[in-house]
């Protein structure tokens, strides 16, 4: 009878245990899975459908990102929340874009351009920031220095004025003969200083002086100053056109506004970055952007495990792209030599 009471006590008390363990598993499985949240702030424009978008551009460079947080765990739809905001060229409009999102209480802010983390970090210093690839994160007050940022702010940077000096000479050894360069320049955006600008003049005109080249300086501030700046740059009998890092006009409109006066003018011009040879200009020469927006997704995991933007230096920008648009050197009668063709990264045929 003893053994009899002792079985029934041992099946209760294994009842009791397992209903307990039921009701535990029950309302872990009830607690809904912690969804962080990023952000983008983009100064362009809202990016077109395209699936999948064409390599170089814009959506093709989100879709590194995005493919790198995957790797390191983070799912859109499961884990991971994403909010685009897009100034459309306006940049006056992103402060309150920055604001909005701070509103928002995002986790994360992807700022995609220099002038986007400086309207970001005026807008918060409590969530963290993360640049994809600013020009002169330094010399931009975006961070105290590289190694230590402090603050909520870091990401990756490249020195666009010794960007500048390599775009003359790049433009020079294609261009042997070209002794007038148009240099396209933004000192001011906006209203406020583009305190990139003075440092890529410098390094410029010191290529130039090296390379027996005379500059023409076109300073513009916006979209309105264009015309003006085209005149000018025909009254100067110019033979090449090199912009500097100018954030009005490396968006839409302004990108496409440059590219159209330089095949209407049939003017060679060295430009920033892929997607301006992709759409017309004639060489390109830039940080790539793939590399450098898949390692700013390894600093948003980062942030979003625990870490401090302060804690985390400021990366610099190292794989550069030199690409070359073979049809616009054909329409503009003009033959690169063969060895610029082999330094190429890209060559569009």
């Amino acid at each position: 009878m003893l053994e009899g009471f002792t079985m029934r006590r041992c099946i209760i008390g294994c009842l009791l245990v397992f209903g307990i363990l039921s009701m535990t598993f029950s309302s872990e499985a009830q607690q809904p899975r912690k969804v962080s949240r990023i952000a983008f702030l983009w100064a362009g424009t809202s990016l077109p459908p395209s699936v999948p978008p064409p390599p170089g551009t814009l959506g093709a460079i989100l879709d590194a990102l995005l493919q790198r947080l995957q790797e390191l765990g983070w799912i859109e739809g499961q884990n991971l929340a994403i909010e685009h905001r897009f100034a459309e060229g306006q940049f006056e409009r992103l402060p309150d874009l920055a604001a909005d999102l701070v509103g928002r209480k995002v986790d994360v802010i992807v700022a995609t351009s220099g002038i986007a983390a400086r309207a970001a970090k005026q807008a918060t210093d409590t969530i963290p920031i993360v640049f994809t690839a600013a020009a002169d994160a330094l010399a931009m007050g975006l961070v105290a220095s590289l190694a230590q940022p402090g603050g909520n702010v870091t990401g990756l940077t490249y020195l666009s004025s010794e960007l500048s000096g390599k775009r003359l000479e790049l433009l020079k050894e294609a261009l042997p003969s070209v002794s007038r360069v148009a240099v396209l320049r933004c000192p001011r955006i906006a209203g406020q200083p583009n305190l990139a600008d003075a440092p890529q003049w410098r390094e410029t005109q010191a290529a130039a002086r090296a390379l027996g080249v005379h500059l023409h300086s076109l300073e513009v501030q916006g979209l309105d100053d264009l015309e003006s700046a085209w005149e000018a740059a025909t009254k100067e009998h110019v033979e090449a056109l090199l912009p500097l890092d100018c954030p009005p006009l490396n968006v839409p409109p302004g990108l496409q506004r440059v590219i159209a006066f330089t095949a209407k003018s049939r003017l060679p011009g060295m430009h920033l970055a892929r997607r301006h040879a992709d759409i017309g200009g004639l060489m390109a020469y830039g940080p790539d952007p793939a590399d450098a927006w898949r390692r700013a997704a390894t600093l948003v995991h980062k942030i979003l495990q625990g870490a401090k933007p302060a804690d985390l230096p400021v990366e610099q920008v190292v794989k550069f792209e030199l690409v070359i648009n073979l049809k616009t050197a054909q329409a503009l009668g003009i033959t690169i030599p063969p060895t610029l063709l082999f330094q190429a990264d890209m060559v569009i045929r």
